[in-house]
């Protein structure tokens, strides 16, 4: 009965060090995932925000603010 107890106390042993790493494999994914969302974020808003500085400077010229658009489509492919 001992050998039986050694076995069973050794698989669950086993089997909580296990779990533990991957939940930790878990919770590393997740946080490169919110790390690559917050980078597509800033590159969205760096975007718009040339966006917006190219409209101002363009001001009435309609063909400069057509040249502008390349920033908004650029942003609005992040979505």
């Amino acid at each position: 009965m001992t050998e039986t107890m050694r076995l069973l106390t050794l698989l669950l042993v086993a089997l909580f060090a296990l779990s533990t790493t991957a939940c930790g494999g878990a919770a590393r994914a997740q946080k490169r995932a919110y790390k690559a969302q917050e980078n597509v974020a800033k590159e969205r808003l760096r975007l718009i925000d040339s966006y917006q500085r190219c409209v101002d400077k363009a001001g009435t010229d309609a063909l400069k603010r057509e040249g502008c658009e390349s920033h908004l489509k650029a942003a609005q492919a992040l979505d």
